[in-house]
C-alpha cells in the first residue's frame, strides 16, 4: 500500500469498526466499505471516497512513471542503433 494512503486506510478501518454494519451486523470490513449510508456514516463514505481517490492517484503516477521509463529506454536504444 502506498504510504501516503495508509493513514486514510487506517482512518477508514477505524470508522467502519464503529459502524452498525460491522458492530451490529457482523459483516466484513470489505463488504461494509462498499455500502452507502445509512449502513455506514457519511463520514465513512467520505473517507472511503478520499481513500479510493488516493489509491487511484497512486496508480496513475505509477503508470506515468513506467510509460516515461519505457519511452526513455526507447529513445536511448534508437540513439545507439
Amino acid at each position: 500500500m502506498a504510504k501516503s494512503c495508509k493513514g486514510l486506510a487506517m482512518e477508514l478501518v477505524k470508522c467502519l469498526s464503529e459502524s452498525d454494519c460491522v458492530k451490529v451486523e457482523n459483516r466484513p470490513y470489505r463488504e461494509c466499505a462498499k455500502e452507502k449510508s445509512p449502513n455506514i456514516s457519511s463520514e465513512c463514505v467520505g473517507l472511503r471516497e478520499t481513500y479510493f481517490n488516493c489509491k487511484r492517484g497512486q496508480a496513475s503516477i505509477h503508470f506515468s512513471i513506467n510509460v516515461f521509463k519505457k519511452w526513455c529506454g526507447f529513445l536511448i536504444s534508437n540513439e545507439k542503433g
